[in-house]
């Protein structure tokens, strides 16, 4: 029987999550948002920061089918050591930016915050979810895409793009309306793109646990597996978000969505490439864009 790598463990951990006792949800998260430091340290370690007894720990690995603890850190140990091989010219390169003072130093931590957050997304999100995900937009009556507060221009952007294709798009909330008036159709072959990251808002977390509840499907994402709005989820995606500056950043929430963007134009029917196609030809002719015949 094949042993499971790092991917279907956290795969199974989402699964099961809400199962768990407060204690075990507590120890989860944190293998689910660390799960390079399941690979580094001991299991004392790993719990001591999960803020878990190590016998809690130990549960866990236990109730995921491993005799102990060593048995359950090799498949993350084996991840580690084929990504090692990547980090010494890129390291090489970031201490260069540093050689310059103090706005040296930021700006080769915002160029490896940035990397590293973008690395470690297509580390760790599985391109056949993202397929799943994409396809099951593509087969929706009506998609309504949902974010507030500074995930309002991510939704904003998700939705104008995929707008130029397809009609059936709806941002939420629209201009003037509150979200839930936007949401109160929801239907079962509707699907939800919901976001939200720490601190959590609220009403998007309702508002998805409604939309959940009238039957459609959910496309999550957020910055941790145990964020609330992923317990709703049919399609859960974890985003990095770590940088030097006060406010979190944005770099791989936007190329998770210009991926799910590009899955999405892919599988669509021709029907979405011909309809980008006529609004860019309908721009050219009604002078929308520049020239330098103008």
């Amino acid at each position: 029987m094949r042993e499971p790598d790092a991917s279907s463990i956290l795969e199974r951990i989402s699964t099961q999550y809400e199962s768990y006792s407060p204690k075990l949800k507590r120890a989860a998260v944190y293998v689910l948002d660390h799960a390079d430091e399941i690979g580094l340290n001991s299991m004392r370690h790993v719990a001591s920061d999960a803020g878990v007894a190590p016998n809690t720990l130990l549960r866990l690995v236990r109730d995921l089918g491993f005799a102990d603890y060593e048995q359950f850190r090799k498949p993350f140990r084996e991840r580690l050591r084929r990504e090692i091989d990547r980090f010494p010219d890129q390291a090489r390169w970031l201490q260069s930016l540093a050689r310059g003072g103090r706005h040296g130093q930021l700006f080769s931590g915002m160029a490896e915050s940035g990397l590293a957050n973008i690395e470690n997304l297509y580390a760790n999100v599985d391109p056949e979810e993202i397929r799943r995900a994409a396809d099951l937009i593509d087969g929706a009556r009506r998609v309504y895409v949902f974010g507030v507060g500074f995930s309002s221009a991510l939704a904003h952007y998700f939705w104008y793009i995929a707008h130029m294709g397809a009609a059936n798009f709806l941002l939420v909330p629209q201009q003037g309306s509150l979200p839930i008036d936007d949401l109160v159709a929801i239907q079962s072959d509707d699907v939800l793109l919901t976001m939200t990251f720490t601190p959590y808002r609220r009403e998007v977390v309702e508002l998805t646990r409604y939309a959940h509840e009238q039957g459609a499907s959910v496309i999550a994402i957020s910055d941790s597996r145990g964020a609330p709005i992923m317990r709703y989820a049919t399609h859960a995606f974890v985003t990095p978000m770590e940088t030097p500056q006060f406010f979190p950043s944005l770099v791989a929430v936007t190329a998770l969505l210009e991926t799910l963007l590009a899955f999405i134009v892919a599988d669509a029917e021709e029907q979405v490439v011909a309809e980008i196609e006529r609004l860019h030809r309908v721009r050219q002719e009604t002078g929308v864009y520049w020239s330098d015949q103008d």
